[in-house]
């Protein structure tokens, strides 16, 4: 289903409400924000919650896309940036990109590796490296972009399909002014917020095993012209623009998770 494009033909309709006073804990608590600001997302990575009013499986998860982007609700609602104001999508969306992403991980786990492999330093420190292009570089965004680095095999291809691996990317890759950081924790430790905001999870009674619920989805939205959302035409190979909705399929939510690449709020 990756990268398969969904029109308006013999779409299963589901209509969509803006839930105003759902509140996420990553985007109210300050020190999440001074980190954002920090890595120059502050103010281009924001999420919105809706309810919706059938039910969702995964099967159906093309159509259940374009039916978002083509609800009234979420038009009159949903934004996108533009030249460093968030805009509303102005044009009617008539096809859309849905890519199903892995999200069965329910602990830190997966990135134990980069304390193993040589990446980090006992310490949890980022070890420095010497690069062509990039004079301050390390060897976290090598492992993290570069499949000719070392220690690009240390996370397997699986666990780099996971949500909660793509999530850990994007904060560590930042924004267009980020100023990374010198050690391990900050990225981990708001990679685990935000995933526990956004993803829902239950405990079977007999096994007591907790499990994913949430089905993710990465979108993309298309109008007559091209590409209109996450973000431009022509910004298609850029992988920090992005949005990813989240499903709870027994509480019929949708969560809306985007950033827009460019350089972030310089105050909180």
């Amino acid at each position: 289903m990756a990268g398969e494009k969904c029109t308006s033909e013999f779409v299963q309709r589901f209509s969509f409400n803006l839930l105003p006073s759902k509140k996420f804990s990553f985007l109210e608590e300050r020190q999440t924000l001074q980190l954002f600001l920090k890595w120059s997302m502050l103010g281009r990575i924001s999420v919105q919650a809706y309810n919706f009013d059938q039910n969702f499986y995964p099967y159906n998860s093309r159509d259940f896309t374009l039916s978002f982007f083509q609800d009234p609700c979420v038009q009159a609602n949903l934004r996108r940036m533009e030249a460093g104001a968030w805009q509303p999508l102005d044009s009617p969306v008539v096809s859309v990109d849905v890519e199903v992403v892995p999200c069965n991980t329910v602990s830190m786990e997966l990135f134990d590796p980069l304390y193993s492999s040589g990446v980090l330093r006992p310490s949890g420190h980022i070890v420095k490296c010497l690069h062509e292009v990039h004079p301050d570089y390390d060897e976290l965004r090598r492992t993290l972009q570069e499949e000719d680095s070392e220690y690009y095999d240390a996370i397997g291809r699986e666990e780099r399909g996971e949500f909660l691996f793509r999530l850990f990317k994007h904060l560590c890759l930042g924004g267009e002014l980020c100023q990374y950081e010198d050690t391990i924790a900050p990225y981990i430790d708001t990679t685990k917020h935000i995933y526990k905001d956004l993803i829902s999870v239950q405990k079977e009674a007999e096994t007591k095993k907790i499990s994913v619920v949430s089905t993710v989805l990465k979108v993309s939205a298309y109008d007559e012209a091209g590409l209109c959302y996450p973000g431009r035409r022509g910004e298609e190979e850029e992988e920090q623009t992005f949005s990813y909705l989240i499903v709870d399929p027994f509480r019929r939510h949708v969560f809306v998770f985007h950033h827009c690449h460019g350089v972030g709020s310089f105050n909180l």
